[in-house]
């Protein structure tokens, strides 16, 4: 029988393609970089090797969950019995204790039929104190309001503080506690000064969905708007990161880390739960490294001023910046060298819900909120840092249990 050249030459391409073939398959799950990166030999990462295959490959680690939400909350009716008297509150510690110090305030006065007095805002220093439209625009929330609760923008003359009833509130205050614990003083006294504590960071949301709910909602995220000249900074912050970021489409990383908050008690986590809940620059540096991102990704960091410890992130990733190194140069003064902390706060809060990804190396309730707002405007991509004992990871393994068991109360808003 004849020999067909056809036939040989074919199947010497063939074998030719398949030989080729298992070593491109051997290079790329075998061949990894042992060379340590520019910047960590003194910084104890003599043991760290990134994959870079797997780095190349991540393509997903930017992309979150791309579901549109919108909200689903109905104002509630206006069935509750008008009272005469008036509820009064503060705003302090930052954005991330405002959104929850707001429902509260809310849900109380509509509990009781009050009048709910505009707050003001209180730093953490003494003395520290303005307005509430030095920060968001009273407006917007005012008309948020309507139909919710009676709002006034100050106490009448005739109302004396000193005749006013202080009253400690758990957050994500029960109507039941208001009815149990609030009520009754307030029918004594005619007023009452709302004061929200944290027993314990809790945005998980709960079970059926109540009217009580609807107004936390709506007081939550739909009451609070940035006043024009601190959203226009915002806004001028965040496309300086993006236009920083032309390497990665624009997209960059918000990373909440505080060096003076490390070193606290709320960092350490107990024995018990052998869990960390605090991540210093090394430890995120290397954590982001091995999920993927290349070192030309930008990282915006909450720290105020720019700290020695930091270094050992900009070695892994030369584009990290703190707020001082992206505020336009007209704004500096008044809003970081004002020593007025509110304002740096509200900074980082806004940006760090509106990054591409949200690192939070913190736990806390900064954490928790600006998930909540990140959930709501469909930027789910919350990535939980960890110790990764491998030389790479997948992202997806590390995202948020808010986001991927659906449990933050922004799920009972947002549908």
């Amino acid at each position: 029988m004849g020999v067909d050249l056809r036939q040989v030459v074919a199947g010497v391409l063939t074998l030719t393609m398949f030989v080729m073939l298992i070593h491109m398959i051997k290079r790329d799950h075998f061949d990894a970089v042992h060379d340590k990166l520019p910047g960590t030999e003194d910084v104890g990462f003599e043991s760290t090797n990134f994959d870079t295959t797997h780095v190349r490959k991540n393509i997903g680690i930017w992309k979150g969950d791309a579901d549109e939400l919108n909200p689903c909350w109905a104002k509630p009716s206006e069935d509750n019995a008008e009272t005469e008297g008036f509820v009064t509150f503060s705003l302090t510690n930052g954005p991330e204790y405002h959104i929850s110090q707001i429902a509260d305030a809310v849900l109380v006065a509509r509990s009781l039929g009050a009048t709910l007095v505009i707050p003001d805002i209180r730093g953490s220093q003494p003395g520290d104190k303005r307005n509430f439209e030095d920060i968001y625009d009273v407006n917007v929330f005012m008309k948020s309001m309507e139909g919710v609760v009676r709002v006034v923008k100050d106490l009448p003359s005739h109302v004396t503080t000193h005749k006013i009833a202080a009253v400690k509130v758990p957050n994500r205050v029960t109507e039941e506690y208001i009815a149990q614990h609030v009520e009754p003083i307030y029918r004594s006294k005619g007023s009452v000064r709302l004061a929200t504590y944290f027993p314990s960071i809790n945005m998980k949301k709960a079970g059926e969905k109540s009217d009580a709910d609807s107004v936390a909602c709506l007081a939550m995220y739909g009451s609070l708007e940035l006043q024009q000249e601190t959203h226009d900074l915002v806004d001028s912050m965040v496309e300086r990161l993006k236009t920083l970021s032309r390497k990665s489409d624009g997209q960059f990383i918000a990373v909440d880390l505080r060096v003076e908050m490390l070193n606290k008690k709320g960092c350490q986590g107990s024995d018990s739960e052998k869990e960390k809940s605090c991540f210093n620059a090394q430890e995120v540096a290397v954590f982001l490294r091995k999920i993927g991102f290349e070192k030309d990704t930008t990282i915006y960091v909450t720290q105020s001023r720019w700290d020695e410890s930091l270094d050992s992130l900009k070695d892994l990733f030369p584009k990290t910046y703190t707020k001082e190194s992206i505020i336009p140069a007209d704004k500096k003064k008044k809003f970081l060298d004002s020593e007025d902390s509110e304002l740096e706060k509200v900074i980082d809060f806004y940006i760090s819900s509106e990054s591409d990804v949200f690192v939070p190396a913190i736990s806390g309730l900064f954490y928790a909120n600006v998930a909540g707002k990140r959930i709501g405007s469909g930027k789910s991509q919350i990535l939980v840092p960890a110790n990764i004992p491998d030389s790479s990871a997948s992202a997806s393994s590390f995202l948020s249990h808010y986001v991927s068991k659906k449990n933050h109360f922004a799920y009972s808003c947002y549908c």
